[in-house]
């Protein structure tokens, strides 16, 4: 990548940090302007259009980087997994960890989710979706359910946790230590749950097989 590439590259990512930035727990994304934005990131406001077409793309690749971070911090999660650790208690402190960190990013994804934009409520969709096969291929290879059952299975868990999630955000450390114990007993109890259902199934399936044979 050149000199200038290089520039670019980080005046636009110094542009996606000034966005962030601005978000709160009072302000959502929707309140922004170009130039607050723009001013924050120390450009002139006619230098935000060589990088996004408007705010609105800008926004939208905020959603994705926000999914995509969160992604990449659960996958080092399941490899951290894979050493020794329990699976579900290794995730949930992931996940907590990202939203102390990133609490902006996860307030995007939340708002953002059931907000006024048909294109932001898409890409948010997108996310989530993408959160929930990668959960369901790894639950698929661990547990050797068939697919039916693991995509149940983590869209049940995805929508627990980002309830959680939402909960986290406005709370002191000593009440999401709480919060996170509740997700802990939760996600397990599905978990079980599945588990037995497939099994259950399974002995269903085996009774009708015998009597079908009789």
């Amino acid at each position: 990548m050149g000199v200038r590439a290089q520039q670019k590259e980080r005046t636009r990512r110094t542009l996606i940090e000034a966005a962030f930035s601005q978000l709160s727990a009072e302000r959502s994304f929707a309140s922004l302007s170009l130039r607050e934005v723009a001013r924050e990131a120390g450009i002139a406001p006619t230098s935000f259009y060589r990088h996004f077409k408007d705010v609105d793309e800008l926004g939208l690749t905020m959603v994705d980087e926000s999914g995509l971070m969160l992604r990449q911090l659960m996958r080092q999660a399941r490899q951290r997994i894979a050493k020794g650790g329990s699976i579900i208690k290794t995730s949930v402190s992931t996940f907590m960890e990202f939203i102390g960190n990133n609490p902006n990013a996860f307030r995007l994804l939340l708002r953002e989710r059931s907000g006024t934009s048909a294109a932001f409520r898409a890409a948010v969709a997108r996310e989530i979706q993408h959160f929930i096969a990668e959960l369901a291929d790894y639950l698929e290879l661990e547990n050797h359910m068939p697919r039916s059952f693991t995509e149940a299975q983590a869209e049940a868990m995805v929508t627990i946790v980002f309830s959680a999630g939402a909960e986290a955000l406005d709370v002191d450390a000593e009440q999401r230590r709480k919060l996170e114990d509740r997700l802990v007993l939760q996600l397990r109890m599905i978990s079980k749950g599945a588990y037995y259902w497939y099994r259950r199934e399974q002995e269903r399936l085996a009774l009708a097989t015998d009597k079908s044979e009789q």
